[in-house]
């Protein structure tokens, strides 16, 4: 309501070109207009112009991609797809879940399955960490049921062909490229995955008879350079500070125009520093750990006038208990064969830990339970998209999911640090 106190008391005085609400208007409008020209500039080239060959997230070789085509048309295929999406309880829900054998899609998946959810998993196995670990994950997923489609999110067809042997009727969609340091290496692979991944993905819901409720993970990068907190649903996400989190908010957008248009049910999940056992080796917590068992020096940055760097670091199994409530009070979607028949459900909810601490808090944390000292190496937050600050309000998650985080800092790093270690060993074995 502030532009209102512009407005001058004298009416016929008012010259509109000089008015600072008009050119903060001009501004904002150039600023958006530039952001999804941008965007879209992206999209137009990822689609006419970047070669298959040159993307890390598609397979190169001709003869393989017919091998996968021609398996994916398998009898033994369908079988093993159909029995990983038999629903085992009395109201269970049959699940694509993608980017399963990431971080958390796997302990979505695993969850799922265990009270009797039917889960097909879909992953590409790219190399922005090491893949050994999401074939860890894999191997874990499928002990418990669940079968891991190796396939990519812009791969129409095969997602139409899972369509067609199992009528899911909820997504979770999880596939992205992750990190908001990548982005300044390879861009591209973030508009590949975040972008056009997505509109891959819900062009063929929108095509779906029945339509499925589609649950998918934003992030809390979206907020930007935002400085009020904690971050809201309601505050403004139209200032990213990184590539990724530009990607995380287009995709917000696509899902307001796929609702709008096709009657999709979307829920968007704003996940605030996840971690836990089977991370993300790309993660501080993760990489710490790493190097202090190696006695390498950890940065821990701090901001402007050694102003404190801090999270809202939230663990795993929160997160997870946050998921399956948004799948299990999504509503249908209201379309049929891409038409839109009535209004649909649109969402978007913050799910953290609404406790931030201070990185160089989680380095103390880590070295009690490590029983190593770390060479701290402080330097200054760099300008690579990194924020100095997050913390999440999650009233409305609290209200409408029953979502209410329960797991510390302290608690969730021992359990981090205990998989750790049984996984890898006291710095023998490498982590990537």
């Amino acid at each position: 309501m502030k532009h209102i106190d512009c407005a001058p008391s004298t009416p016929g005085k008012f010259k509109i070109e000089k008015s600072p609400y008009n050119r903060l208007r001009l501004h904002s409008y150039l600023a958006k207009l530039t952001f999804w020209s941008l965007v879209f500039l992206g999209l137009i080239y990822l689609f006419f112009y970047r070669s298959p060959s040159s993307s890390p997230h598609t397979t190169s070789d001709p003869s393989r991609r017919s091998l996968r085509s021609s398996f994916y048309r398998d009898a033994n295929f369908k079988k093993t797809v159909r029995a990983s999406a038999k629903i085992r309880s009395r109201n269970g829900i049959s699940v694509l879940v993608t980017g399963a054998a990431g971080f958390v899609g796997t302990h979505v998946s695993a969850a799922l399955k265990r009270r009797g959810d039917g889960v097909v998993g879909l992953d590409n196995f790219n190399h922005y960490y090491d893949p050994s670990l999401k074939k860890a994950r894999q191997a874990l997923l499928e002990r418990t049921g669940v079968y891991i489609v190796e396939g990519d999110i812009n791969d129409a067809s095969l997602l139409k062909k899972l369509f067609e042997i199992v009528p899911f009727t909820h997504v979770m969609h999880l596939a992205a490229q992750a990190g908001v340091r990548y982005a300044m290496e390879n861009p591209s692979s973030y508009v590949h995955s975040n972008i056009a991944g997505l509109v891959s993905l819900l062009e063929v819901c929108k095509e779906a008879n029945p339509q499925p409720s589609i649950v998918w993970a934003s992030s809390s990068s979206v907020y930007g350079l935002n400085t009020k907190v904690p971050f809201s649903e309601r505050d403004r996400t139209d200032q990213p500070a990184s590539l990724y989190a530009a990607t995380k908010k287009a995709g917000e957008e696509i899902a307001h125009t796929y609702n709008h248009i096709y009657g999709l049910s979307l829920t968007g999940l704003r996940f605030f520093t996840v971690y836990g056992p089977w991370g993300r080796p790309d993660m501080a917590y993760f990489f710490f750990t790493r190097d202090m068992l190696k006695g390498k020096s950890i940065p821990i940055f701090e901001g402007a006038n050694h102003g404190t760097v801090a999270r809202d670091f939230t663990y795993i199994d929160d997160i997870v208990k946050g998921c399956l409530a948004a799948l299990d009070t999504a509503e249908k979607s209201t379309g049929s064969g891409g038409k839109k028949k009535g209004p649909a459900q649109l969402r978007v909810y913050n799910l953290g830990n609404t406790s931030p601490v201070p990185v160089s808090d989680l380095v103390s944390i880590l070295e009690r339970l490590l029983k190593v000292k770390a060479k701290r190496l402080v330097m200054k937050l760099p300008r690579n998209g990194d924020v100095q600050f997050t913390h999440a309000n999650i009233s409305l998650a609290l209200r409408e999911l029953g979502y209410k985080p329960t797991t510390d800092l302290q608690t969730g790093l021992k359990k981090f640090a205990r998989w750790y270690l049984s996984y890898y060993g006291s710095g023998k074995k490498s982590a990537q």
